[in-house]
């Protein structure tokens, strides 16, 4: 091999090198090192490494133009795009934004890697604040997932002064999911505090970053999308509860848990309980490798195990194949079987952070046992008052449709004859799911009445784009959809007087043309909404003919977070039936809505590519082409009209919740409620405490300040 001063010597004499002193010089540069080599066969990582690993893939202007591609072409079948740009008030401040501008402007953008578009994408879509219509690459979005060992909440003082703390249970958690990890968290803390990062939990948070804690909540609630009402984006900061399949799940929140490698540590300034002097401290974020992630030792090999399309992350023409499960299942918020049934229609929130799997500590669980007719996430238990039954509903789906519908009716007679007169559901982070299951709740609380028979949900319209009239006429002029799977075939459908389209109605036609912050737009027309979808065929069990409990008596209770088909069940109840509704633990000075992301029917990309090519129109230059990458988009094809003001969507009326419940880490509620036996008042005065994230705590307290 030649010196390598003789071959720069070459290069100064005559301005060139030989392609044989080229190679030599090259082979004497040492190989870079594979950042994503560095990362595989570990479970806990840098997020610094991380990053190095999504930033060594040079966007390819070929996967980025299909992306793109994949992405305007499904949203045509979005209901709200245009609504978005500049939403109606109330959420006029919170929802503006114009996708396609923005993916113009994505398109020109020049990227330094792949996952810095991926990034802007991202983000572009979570600004629509629409849990339902968001863009997820699982290359990226939670295959690893930062932690910190200390979750937040908002606790309010007994003055009425709120600040935010380091949850009380922090270190229980953090010790009980982390086991593996704490010590890199304990030997991070400076000097005298090394060691003790149990004397963490309950600490005042003075600073994060040298800012004011709401400073970082505010920031997050810019980004974290989801939600249109800015009190429920503040909420997700901190942590919450749900409840899961088989136990109550702890919701660490978007401080303590991110599901791409965007922070490497935290600068806190907190006083700890009992403790007068401030303390400094300096956490680092850890990320674990998602147990979804398929293992990798090189670049090559992340690229090939975990970016690419696999089965469901494209649709099928259903005459060839049977449909695999969507890619989307992995991020719905709620527990959607692998391949529910066409029949069983969805209403489904999507998060780039699949659910909790972290389980709420021992002593924060409901020691009650359960009550018959309790079915993985519904579960019902009797309070010790004697009166108040509780249903912790987590999600309005599960592994099995009919055995929902049973257990709900079951479980709910089973309070009855304990003696409950009043009801408390919890829907707390409950992500949606089973439109009809939702229908079905509403229908066995209430009754047979005007809002509930022969529907209690929303009257609904579908987008009447140039393509999907297309989906339509095929399987009307083909007959290529016999068994009733496809989302446009019109005898899956009822119109708003319960009358079934007859199989040659094209039922997007004529169309209803509109204009919507200066775009034209149409929908299925008027006389076409559809209406009534779960009675009699998507009830499995036969209602009682008279309601279980009195509206008055009913209280819904969540942090902000019910979605989808969480949305209908609680809008229904609160604006049709007058039902109360509670939200815990929302900043005092913000108003909060006890639902959002609203919608009418959730889909993706996949499901509509199924569409698509089952009516044999892939070809058709509006159809988006096959995604060459693991991802997933999501779309609300459906929008429910509102309650108040039935002509316009629902999604942009106000969901003002009835009362505001502080959480403070002892929570005071006092009251004097007058109690007469025969003649003689009696003044008592209640007084109740419960720690953050405690389930039964939170009933008790629900039920004295509601049903009092």
């Amino acid at each position: 091999m030649a010196p390598l001063h003789h071959l720069l010597a070459l290069v100064s004499t005559f301005g060139f090198i030989s392609v044989q002193a080229a190679s030599d010089l090259q082979a004497s540069k040492p190989a870079k090192p594979d950042p994503c080599a560095a990362i595989g066969g570990k479970k806990w990582v840098a997020p610094a490494d991380v990053r190095a690993c999504y930033s060594s893939f040079k966007v390819d202007p070929a996967i980025k133009s299909n992306i793109l591609e994949v992405v305007s072409k499904t949203l045509a079948f979005h209901t709200s795009v245009n609504y978005q740009i500049k939403a109606p008030e109330p959420f006029t401040q919170s929802v503006h934004e114009d996708l396609f501008r923005d993916i113009d402007r994505i398109s020109h953008t020049q990227y330094a890697s792949e996952y810095d578009f991926h990034i802007d994408l991202s983000r572009t879509l979570k600004r629509l604040n629409d849990g339902h219509c968001v863009w997820i690459n699982s290359c990226y979005d939670s295959s690893f997932i930062n932690y910190l060992p200390i979750p937040l909440t908002l606790l309010t003082e007994k003055d009425g002064s709120q600040s935010v703390h380091i949850v009380p249970e922090a270190f229980q958690v953090a010790s009980a999911e982390f086991p593996d990890e704490i010590s890199v968290w304990q030997n991070a803390l400076p000097g005298s505090l090394k060691g003790k990062l149990e004397s963490l939990s309950g600490a005042k948070v003075l600073l994060i970053n040298g800012r004011p804690p709401f400073d970082a909540v505010n920031a997050n609630a810019q980004i974290t999308g989801s939600y249109q009402a800015f009190g429920t984006r503040q909420n997700s900061f901190f942590s919450s509860y749900a409840r899961a399949a088989a136990s109550f799940n702890y919701i660490i929140g978007n401080f303590a848990q991110q599901s791409l490698p965007l922070a490497d540590s935290v600068n806190l300034v907190i006083q700890r309980v009992n403790h007068t002097l401030p303390d400094i401290i300096t956490l680092p974020y850890r990320s674990r490798i998602n147990p979804a992630t398929v293992p990798f030792n090189s670049s090559a090999t992340y690229r090939a195990n975990n970016c690419v399309a696999i089965p469901g992350t494209n649709g099928v023409d259903l005459h060839d194949s049977s449909l695999a499960p969507s890619t989307a299942a992995k991020f719905q918020q709620a527990p959607v079987p692998p391949t529910p049934q066409k029949k069983h229609l969805l209403n489904v929130f999507l998060d780039t952070a699949p659910l909790s799997d972290v389980v709420l500590p021992p002593a924060l669980q409901p020691t009650a046992p359960a009550l018959n007719g309790s079915f993985g996430v519904g579960t019902f238990y009797m309070q010790k008052d004697g009166k108040t039954g509780v249903l912790a509903l987590g999600s309005f789906s599960g592994a099995d449709y009919n055995l929902m519908q049973s257990g709900l009716l079951k479980g709910l007679q089973t309070l009855k004859q304990l003696g409950a007169t009043q009801l408390i559901v919890d829907v707390t982070n409950n992500g949606g799911g089973y439109i009809c299951v939702a229908h079905w709740l509403h229908r066995i609380i209430i009754g047979p009445k005007s809002t509930t028979v022969p529907e209690a949900g929303l009257d609904t319209e579908a987008r009447s784009g140039p393509l999907a009239r297309q989906i339509v006429q095929q399987i009307i002029d083909k007959n290529l959809d016999p068994n009733q799977e496809l989302l446009y075939n019109p005898l899956n459908w009822n119109d708003a007087d319960n009358v079934q389209f007859p199989a040659n109605r094209n039922w997007l036609l004529p169309a209803r043309d509109v204009t919507i912050n200066g775009r034209a737009d149409s929908f299925s027309p008027q006389r076409n909404r559809l209406g009534q979808e779960c009675q009699p065929e998507g009830f499995t069990s036969t209602p009682p003919e008279v309601g279980l409990f009195e509206p008055s008596q009913v209280v819904i209770v969540s942090n902000g977070r019910c979605a989808s088909s969480c949305s209908l069940f609680s809008i229904t109840m609160s604006k049709e039936e007058g039902v109360k509704t509670v939200v815990v633990g929302g900043k005092k000075d913000v108003e909060q809505e006890y639902c959002g992301t609203v919608g009418g029917q959730s889909t993706d990309f996949s499901t509509i590519d199924t569409e698509i090519k089952t009516a044999q129109l892939k070809n058709n230059a509006l159809a988006p082409p096959d995604l060459l990458v693991h991802g997933v988009q999501g779309i609300t094809w459906r929008l429910g009209f509102g309650v108040t003001n039935s002509n316009e969507p629902e999604e942009w009326q106000e969901h003002r919740a009835d009362i505001n419940l502080p959480l403070t880490a002892a929570l005071y509620v006092s009251g004097l409620f007058s109690l007469f036996s025969f003649s003689f008042p009696h003044l008592v005065a209640f007084v109740f405490q419960i720690s953050v994230n405690n389930p039964v705590g939170i009933w008790e307290v629900v039920a004295a300040k509601v049903f009092a």
